[in-house]
């Protein structure tokens, strides 16, 4: 398999986060591990394949780290690595735009 080519850092900052739910996944996780359901509740909306989904391509990506705690019952944490909480830092003053624009998206009709 080829290594991806990117045109420009945004380029592959976006081939990382895409989709809807990585971002959200990352502001689940910034303040600290959580298990598979608090991160499902976290995320409304999400559905657990989709979650199950998404938190592999993050952990291949390195985003992620995924604990597994050989115990009974099973037990999985899944916390931000060093190189997801630099994104999640990356992604903070996309959320205040989000925020302080909110109303503004809100108002723009549906395509």
């Amino acid at each position: 398999m080829k290594k991806q080519s990117y045109s420009c850092g945004l380029d592959a900052a976006v081939d990382v986060i895409g989709g809807k739910w990585k971002a959200l996944i990352l502001w689940a996780l910034h303040d600290g591990s959580r298990r598979f359901g608090e991160l499902r509740r976290a995320v409304p909306g999400i559905s657990e394949k989709m979650l199950i989904l998404q938190l592999r391509e993050m952990e291949h990506y390195g985003l992620v780290r995924r604990e597994v705690y050989h115990q009974v019952p099973p037990k999985v944490e899944y916390s931000l690595t060093d190189f997801g909480q630099s994104l999640n830092a990356a992604l903070i003053p996309l959320g205040e735009w989000g925020e302080k624009h909110m109303k503004t998206i809100e108002a723009i009709p549906a395509a």
